[in-house]
């Protein structure tokens, strides 16, 4: 895998290596050459993009960087008016070999608190909304396992890996595709669970079926940065808090970077 694309949101706003992963870097020995920042035109519209160039080996390394709510240079586009078509367009473009997305999701179980990073396993959407390259002619695409699992095993291992996880500990979720922007109510939450979602975003599932159509690689990290309406411990009616959630997914981080790393130095 020589080009890598990142899909960011909420939980991963930008990307920048920095000071923090320079040694990380060295130690799987990649090195970053140059970072290019370029907006890529498709048929759907336009879509940012940061380029960050690498050499592994003496080999060529590329990651693609997106914020999928980009919006005028900002990251804040509300989920129902993401242009997805236009987002994986783009990194069809650039070539990509496999996609990694990193959401922030509201978690419904218990054995998924707030703070622990895991993947998605399975997606239910059932938003009666289609998300298709295929809107002329019927081409009915297999989503039966969405998710790669070649790409899933590796991240598994280094998500267990820096959380301190056991081989016992549970990796891989059900994301309840939720229409946003507003968050659920808490019998909505009562209702998701019992259909068997485990955490509730409003975007990912959009981008997994574009994905496959285009037989693309593509995984979910999830960081599960709150409890779902009515899931607060001690206190079921406990308001959501936009920059809360944001504030938390961005604080756990650390495993999605070292995902990306290893990812980079395969």
């Amino acid at each position: 895998m020589d080009r890598i694309g990142i899909i960011g949101g909420t939980g991963l706003i930008s990307i920048d290596f920095g000071k923090d992963y320079i040694e990380t870097l060295s130690e799987h020995h990649l090195g970053i050459t140059r970072t290019d920042l370029v907006t890529v035109e498709t048929k759907y519209g336009e879509v940012p993009l940061k380029c960050i160039s690498m050499t592994y080996g003496g080999k060529a390394k590329e990651l693609i960087f997106l914020q999928r709510h980009h919006n005028n240079d900002e990251a804040n586009k509300p989920p129902h008016m993401i242009n997805h078509k236009a987002n994986i367009t783009a990194l069809i473009n650039a070539g990509c070999d496999v996609i990694i997305s990193v959401c922030s999701i509201g978690t419904l179980v218990k054995d998924l608190p707030p703070g622990k990073v895991a993947l998605a396993g399975q997606y239910i959407d059932f938003s009666g909304i289609a998300t298709s390259f295929n809107d002329t002619f019927a081409v009915f695409t297999s989503v039966t396992e969405p998710f790669s699992k070649e790409l899933n095993e590796k991240l598994e291992s280094v998500l267990r890996s820096t959380q301190n996880f056991s081989d016992n500990e549970k990796m891989y979720y059900t994301y309840w595709l939720a229409q946003g922007p507003h968050f659920e109510t808490r019998a909505e939450v009562d209702a998701i669970e019992k259909l068997g979602g485990e955490m509730v975003g409003m975007t990912m599932p959009r981008e997994v079926k574009l994905a496959n159509e285009m037989e693309i690689p593509y995984s979910a990290i999830c960081i599960s940065s709150n409890w779902a309406a009515g899931r607060e411990p001690g206190d079921p009616s406990a308001d959501l808090s936009h920059e809360l959630v944001s504030s938390q997914a961005n604080d756990r981080l650390n495993p999605v970077m070292q995902c990306i790393i290893s990812v980079l130095a395969n």
